[in-house]
């Protein structure tokens, strides 16, 4: 087995998160796999609880409204670029955060 780490340099990386509309979904993805400073993310169906405005009735009813959200580890310097085309790109709807990340590896066989 082979154990990869993440190489420390000056670059501080982190998790960006985006939480999005389904049907912005297939625009995001397309979005994300044009910069080329992206080298993957993860995605997942969330459901966001709070509030009310612009959920249906359904959405309502059950207090919570399906969602995607995606995971990116990048370079911090990359989430201004990252964010400046979303709107443009994929939409609004968008909620996003950041967290850091104090390692990142690879296990490898």
């Amino acid at each position: 087995m082979n154990t990869s780490t993440h190489e420390q340099t000056a670059e501080e990386i982190c998790i960006l998160m985006l939480n999005i509309a389904p049907e912005l979904e297939e625009d995001l993805v397309d979005y994300l796999l044009s910069i080329e400073q992206i080298v993957g993310f993860s995605s997942y169906t969330v459901y966001g609880h709070g509030q009310q405005h612009g959920l249906s009735v359904a959405e309502q009813v059950s207090g919570r409204r399906k969602r995607s959200q995606y995971e990116l580890i990048v370079n911090v310097s990359t989430i201004p670029l990252i964010l400046s085309g979303l709107a443009e790109a994929v939409g609004r709807d968008i909620v996003y955060w950041q967290q850091p990340v104090s390692n990142f590896g690879r296990i490898e066989y």
